[in-house]
């Protein structure tokens, strides 16, 4: 019963994340220059009559990776097969995945740099001269198949682009990282996909979220579904910046976009462990979060707005991070111990 209902939930989150994605290069927000590369890319193969050549997107979650290999694939005119790296365990799961490509398709290996090593190997052949080789039987009986494949693209995605081993990372003719959104385009965004799910907003509470979402598209359409909520309920399915603030205050996001999580890892560093250095470990362990997750969904935020420094010692607060928890700087506790 909870496999269920885990079930309808992912397929629920699923099809909203598809109601709100754009198809077009037009209707894509934000990315201007990858945006234009990717056009010029796919306007020069259409011209040719080809295929488009191999796409690596990296960059944080929620930047719109997953979207790029539609819109490609919709501006090509051609169907996009997707997957992800730690799905494929065997050689065998990749063949049946590329033999099974028409002409010209597009296959998204979503977190390509997950794949196993034994499994990447076939793709360097199939990327570079659009055939596998696959062995069949063991011992005396084992012997070598070669399959032919028809010409396609692959679009890989990746949170952390230096995992990706170099010989895989070479043969990608186009390589994009995708950076974090500004507030005006979050804004952008989030209108439009109030506009889509027919929600009323005004450019005020559209502003409010998209200044919370942390420069993530993804994130600023979470927000939006938890505003909407409250607005339903309490203030005439409207939502204005008041009404905006006031959700997202329910939820502990503050105005720069931090959340509980982030504001307890702030908290440890600077009260158990006076503002540090001090390893990640130490500080999973202290917050009852895994090291993964702290390093790559909450570090790369606090970071870029100033909160935490990496050290070769370890995480260092810093002094914006005492002035968000209300505390003088380290400067002036030091000057204290010295009484001056």
């Amino acid at each position: 019963m909870q496999t269920h209902t885990t079930d309808t939930f992912n397929q629920r989150n699923a099809s909203f994340d598809n109601r709100l994605r754009p198809l077009r290069f037009d209707d894509f927000v934000g990315q201007q220059k990858i945006r234009d590369r990717l056009l010029l890319a796919v306007e020069a193969a259409r011209q040719r009559q080809e295929a488009l050549d191999h796409v690596l997107l990296s960059g944080p979650p929620g930047l719109g990776k997953t979207t790029l290999a539609f819109i490609i694939g919709e501006a090509m005119g051609v169907h996009v097969k997707t997957t992800s790296g730690p799905v494929i365990d065997k050689p065998g799961d990749l063949a049946g995945l590329l033999t099974s490509l028409s002409p010209g398709d597009i296959i998204f290996i979503d977190e390509i740099h997950r794949m196993q090593r034994t499994v990447e190997e076939y793709l360097y052949s199939a990327m570079e001269d659009f055939v596998i080789d696959i062995m069949i039987d063991q011992g005396p009986n084992a012997r070598s198949v070669r399959l032919e494949l028809p010409r396609f693209t692959l679009v890989g995605a990746t949170t952390r682009s230096g995992l990706i081993s170099a010989p895989l990372r070479s043969r990608f003719s186009i390589v994009n990282r995708l950076d974090y959104y500004c507030a005006e385009e979050l804004q952008t965004i989030v209108e439009r996909s109030a506009s889509k799910l027919g929600v009323s907003i005004d450019p005020g509470g559209a502003h409010e979220i998209a200044s919370r979402a942390r420069g993530t598209p993804r994130i600023a359409n979470n927000l939006l579904r938890r505003v909407r909520d409250f607005a339903q309920v309490r203030a005439d399915n409207h939502i204005t910046q008041v009404i905006a603030a006031e959700a997202l205050s329910l939820l502990e996001i503050d105005p720069r976009g931090l959340d509980e999580m982030d504001i307890r890892i702030l908290e440890t560093l600077v009260h158990k462990f006076g503002g540090g250095p001090v390893g990640l470990n130490t500080i999973a362990v202290s917050v009852g979060e895994e090291p993964d997750t702290i390093e790559e969904v909450y570090e790369p935020y606090l970071i870029q707005e100033g909160y935490l420094e990496r050290t070769p010692k370890g995480r260092l607060a810093t002094t914006a991070c005492y002035s968000r928890l209300g505390l003088p700087p380290p400067s002036a506790f030091r000057a204290g111990e010295l009484g001056l």
